[in-house]
């Protein structure tokens, strides 16, 4: 890969070429590393802070953080091309295969265990990425052989033009052009050689290969996914650290607008711009740090949901009460809106007034809720005591 020193960028003449995939650089990616240096280092400090988190913690923790991160992250990729999956779906599949004593109903679907089988490929497996196994990931992906009701080419390239566009009253707007089906078995050899073998960094290898995969989009559906399967494939075998423990897609959701804005701003060629894609890497290696510092706080509020569930052991509690108390625990510090009152303690318990202010005096009581400050009368509202 072609690194862009600082002050040194390189312009060119552009031709009336309209895609990143026409230029005669392509494929190298250039990039200003000076600009990355500090994220770079943030992310690698912040990586680490997450190692160590997580070898303090138990199996049980552990398996717990594992599971509903699995989670996140299918639910989440999904979501990003407007899947919409049942998240007890989705939970079942994860925990048939990381729970040995996992004995619920089981809601799981075909499609979902699919999903989940994906991400641990692309976790645990760290032989070379190919051709076939790719095309295993897509055949997972699409078993019946549709994307909604449209039939696709499935485990196969596409052998047809692709473009990406939407409509705008009577008019159509093309977002991207992918390159022609011929050249997609060469533009493949090229990227999994670089997938196998170079030795960049592995957050700017990472963020490089999501795009590279989406410029060449090779399937007929199901690119975005698989682009972000290979992103989790590569920060687990070069990290060290299981993808498992964050997730980048839970973090792109929440950025999903400037997600696809940065996509197509990147992939189109521009006359008074230069072929550099530092601004795509920066944001790629934020979207990691985030989804690493989210990973640091849920560890951290797992940490605190073990010592108080230890200090309330000692406590007879009722099942309303053990039941309020998860659902301020779940919501994790602060993120229970409004704080708790006796109307949606009665709401969560289906319980009576009388009641509900009768269980509610006795966890103040017992130290295991007290009332938040500004508050007082009809209005007081409780919070976790995590002292």
């Amino acid at each position: 890969m072609i690194r862009l020193k600082e002050y040194s960028y390189q312009r060119l003449v552009m031709s009336i070429k309209r895609w990143i995939w026409q230029h005669n650089l392509y494929p190298s990616f250039p990039y200003n590393y000076k600009a990355l240096d500090l994220l770079l280092t943030q992310v690698s400090h912040n990586i680490g802070l997450l190692k160590g988190k997580i070898s303090a913690l138990n199996n049980s923790d552990t398996d717990s953080i594992q599971i509903d991160t699995i989670t996140n992250e299918i639910i989440a990729s999904s979501k990003i091309e407007g899947e919409i999956l049942s998240r007890d779906s989705v939970r079942s599949s994860v925990c048939k295969k990381f729970d040995n004593s996992f004995n619920l109903k089981d809601k799981s679907t075909h499609h979902t265990d699919n999903l989940v089988e994906i991400l641990i490929d692309s976790s645990f497996n760290h032989k070379p990425l190919t051709k076939n196994r790719l095309h295993s990931w897509h055949g997972a992906l699409f078993p019946t052989g549709y994307s909604g009701l449209i039939k696709i080419k499935v485990a196969k390239f596409r052998d047809e033009e692709m473009s990406i566009v939407s409509n705008h009253g009577y008019r159509e707007k093309t977002h991207y052009q992918a390159p022609p089906p011929n050249e997609i078995d060469r533009q493949i050899d090229k990227f999994l050689d670089y997938i196998n073998n170079s030795n960049d960094n592995a957050f700017i290898k990472s963020a490089i290969a999501h795009l590279w995969f989406v410029i060449i989009h090779p399937y007929d559906d199901g690119n975005g996914r698989i682009a972000r399967a290979i992103t989790n494939y590569i920060l687990s075998k070069e990290l060290g650290l299981e993808y498992k423990y964050f997730s980048i897609s839970t973090a792109v959701i929440n950025d999903k607008k400037r997600y696809y804005e940065i996509l197509e701003k990147t992939n189109r060629l521009h006359t008074k711009k230069a072929y550099d894609f530092t601004e795509w890497i920066l944001w790629h290696t934020n979207m990691l740090n985030s989804a690493t510092l989210d990973s640091v706080k849920n560890i951290d509020t797992v940490v605190k949901k073990t010592k108080f569930w230890d200090k309330a052991r000692e406590f007879k509690l009722n099942e309303k009460q053990i039941k309020v108390l998860n659902k301020l625990l779940d919501a994790g510090e602060n993120g229970f809106k409004g704080g708790l009152t006796n109307k949606k303690y009665r709401s969560i318990t289906n319980t009576t007034q009388i009641t509900a202010s009768r269980h509610i005096k006795d966890l103040v009581d017992k130290n295991l809720l007290k009332e938040t400050q500004g508050y007082g009368g009809r209005s007081t509202r409780y919070e976790i005591n995590w002292e």
